[in-house]
């Protein structure tokens, strides 16, 4: 797909990734986010086969809002300027957070997904929306 850093959200796991440790908001929303990318992952064959037409309304968000978290994950970080030619950014972890909650919640269902690349926080994916 070429989204950088290059991030497995389904096959990246640690053990730090506890309520306990990282607060019962953050598990949350990684689960959440996980559990839509997997859904999406599911379906992918369906849609191989099938096309997206067939699917249900339900699969249909899911594959939507799985595609934006998919592309919120390209956050622009400086360690990954040299890659994407885009200057990286500082995001507070609470905002990660509160994007990605929002893509699942689908507030964002009415924006495009290309608005979710390379943004840092999901107030830029609005703005930049606006210019697509």
């Amino acid at each position: 797909m070429g989204i950088y850093p290059a991030v497995d959200p389904l096959d990246s796991t640690s053990r730090q990734l506890d309520p306990n440790v990282v607060g019962l908001d953050h598990y949350e929303t990684a689960r959440a986010v996980q559990g839509m990318l997997q859904r999406y992952k599911e379906l992918r064959d369906i849609i191989a086969i099938l096309g997206m037409d067939e699917l249900a309304p339900e699969d249909k968000l899911t594959v939507a809002r799985a595609r934006k978290i998919q592309r919120f994950l390209s956050q622009p970080f400086h360690v990954a300027e040299v890659f994407t030619g885009s200057a990286g950014k500082y995001v507070p972890l609470s905002e990660t957070i509160r994007g990605f909650k929002m893509i699942v919640a689908g507030e964002c269902d009415h924006l495009p997904e290309q608005a979710f690349y390379m943004v840092g926080t999901i107030d830029e994916a609005f703005e930049k929306a606006k210019k697509i």
